[in-house]
């Protein structure tokens, strides 16, 4: 019998959006540098990326598909103390289908040992749950780490006190294992030496199994002459050779009078790291009170984050997720946690926020760390000293804009490399131009390549261009017109700008944070409206207002809810 795939339906979940494969500009005069090495491994090409954030993930796509190592989001938490701008949370299904577009794009991003991590509550956690499964399958989901947040309870809650988020894991493949922390001084302190043996501190181990073993029925006698065997149902761990090849190594615990049930010695010098486990208490990653802490000492007086997520918490999941020099992406940046704490590991990172705090938060907290000055968070935890940078960049504008009579034309904005670049996106091609050849500005093999210009080409260029590319080599040439049969040279692939790209995508769109107004008002809807299947459905409450009176807009920044 197949097994039934269970998919979560919200209203509006059959709409996608067609986006436009943006390019990224620089801003040199944002981006930030040190100004010298401080190690050699100093890193200078992360990313800090303006704009909306689902459009600058697909700008990401064709350079980072099966690059990201790790993903950490927070994003909105869509509840009503979320959004202080607002009467009410977002529509339950506007935020489902807000989060769609962007996992699905998450999960072609992140390399083939890389995984997800998602900061999230109980008023949508149930349904990304049901919704990450379906994009990147149940077998690929790893665990929920309960995370306490809170460091008192709060007595004016009505019903509970809510002292915990959850971090949502996933894998790009099932057979993905987390990195082991390192121990720590609790976890070494239950081992002991009362023998004083050379080997050092050692903790006794349980002889018995559950597990049938049948060279594990046994009895064997003591130093003092007591025999012992397992309890009813149970069984040696090991045979009984080993268990004598053991004790002459002295690594057999017989209690102090050498009467007591043999243990196997576990010692400290030979156990791993430790396992991870899905409780992280304040004490271990920080709480809400940590953050707010941080970003106080970081910007005194400033409140603009009621609750940032503590460097802790992030270092915790870039311990288990990463290595040095792997790449780390937040695309709900906040106040740009995510990015100081892998600046201060030793990754890479790109972070993406639409909020005009990337500018009066995010910035200048890299510069602090970039020059050494930021001496809170994780900054003594792992020897930070400074050094490295990053690089700005903004979304560039839309490459298709409408002309004064309605036609869409090629945006003013665009210069020829702009140009160029852009449809090296469209068309799948790695921008790459040539500086000896005009007509090379990218390849898709090491025979295929691209030429765009907005001129018109006549026969004989196109048939000059057929001869110097030759019949080993093929051009795809994106032009504004051309005096041709489009077939007449078999080495050449002819397309008209912009009618080749012209129905591809929505151009001249900036933001796809999500008007409510986007949502039609619908009938209230009862239980056998219900789609088949038992999916689930919001009722449609249509436009949710502001308070003066205007339609509200989705802010992308993350960082939680208030607790």
């Amino acid at each position: 019998m197949a097994k039934q795939k269970l998919e979560l339906t919200w209203i509006g979940k059959e709409n996608r959006p067609k986006l436009e494969p943006r390019i990224l500009l620089e801003d040199t005069e944002k981006s930030y540098h040190a100004t010298h090495r401080v190690t050699e491994n100093d890193i200078f090409d992360n990313r800090l990326i303006f704009g909306d954030n689902l459009l600058a993930l697909k700008a990401l796509e064709a350079e980072f598909t099966g690059k990201v190592k790790c993903v950490f989001i927070d994003p909105p938490y869509n509840t009503g103390s979320a959004f202080t701008h607002y009467d009410d949370g977002l529509e339950h299904s506007l935020w489902l289908s807000l989060m769609r577009d962007r996992l699905e794009i998450i999960r072609r991003l992140l390399s083939e040992n890389g995984s997800l991590w998602i900061t999230i509550d109980d008023n949508e956690g149930h349904y990304i749950k049901v919704m990450c499964d379906e994009l990147f399958g149940r077998e690929n989901f790893v665990t929920t780490i309960v995370w306490e947040k809170a460091d008192s309870p709060r007595n004016s809650a009505r019903q509970f006190s809510i002292d915990h988020d959850y971090v949502l894991v996933y894998s790009k493949n099932p057979n993905w294992v987390p990195q082991r922390l390192p121990r720590t001084e609790e976890a070494n302190s239950i081992y002991s030496n009362p023998d004083n043996d050379p080997r050092g501190p050692w903790l006794p181990g349980d002889p018995y199994a559950n597990k049938p073993y049948s060279r594990g029925r046994y009895t064997i006698t003591g130093p003092t002459g007591r025999e012992f065997s397992p309890p009813p149902g149970r069984y040696w761990r090991i045979s009984e050779e080993r268990l004598r090849e053991l004790d002459a190594e002295g690594r057999i615990w017989w209690g102090p009078k050498g009467s007591a049930r043999p243990s196997i010695k576990r010692y400290l010098s030979e156990v791993s790291d430790l396992v991870p486990r899905t409780l992280w208490s304040k004490d271990e990653v920080g709480s809400n009170r940590t953050s707010k802490n941080e970003m106080r000492i970081l910007f005194p007086g400033d409140e603009s984050f009621g609750t940032p997520k503590p460097e802790r918490l992030i270092e915790r999941v870039l311990m288990l997720a990463t290595a040095l020099n792997d790449l780390v992406l937040d695309s709900f940046a906040g106040s740009g946690t995510t990015g100081a704490v892998a600046h201060k590991m030793g990754r890479r990172w790109i972070m993406v926020e639409l909020g005009e705090h990337c500018h009066t938060h995010i910035i200048p907290r890299l510069k602090k760390v970039i020059d050494g000055e930021d001496k809170g968070g994780i900054t003594e935890a792992v020897g930070w000293k400074g050094g490295g940078g990053f690089r700005y960049y903004r979304l560039a504008p839309s490459l298709l804009e409408k002309d004064k009579w309605g036609n869409w034309v090629i945006n003013q904005e665009y210069n020829a490399a702009m140009l160029a670049e852009a449809m090296c996106k469209h068309e799948g091609f790695v921008y790459a131009p040539s500086d000896t050849l005009y007509w090379q500005h990218g390849y898709s093999t090491e025979r295929d390549f691209i030429y765009v210009t907005t001129q018109t080409l006549t026969r004989e260029q196109l048939a000059a261009l057929s001869e110097e590319v030759g019949e080993n080599r093929t051009l795809l040439i994106c032009c504004g017109a051309f005096r041709a049969k489009a077939d007449a040279f078999p080495n050449l692939t002819l397309k008209k700008i912009p009618n080749a790209v012209l129905n591809r995508c929505e151009f001249g769109r900036d933001d796809y944070s999500l008007e409510i107004a986007e949502l039609a008002p619908q009938p209230e809807e009862t239980a056998g409206d219900l789609p088949e299947g038992g999916g689930i459905r919001t009722k449609g409450r249509g436009k949710t207002k502001m308070k003066n009176g205007e339609s509200a807009t989705m802010p992308l920044f993350g960082e939680g809810t208030e607790e």
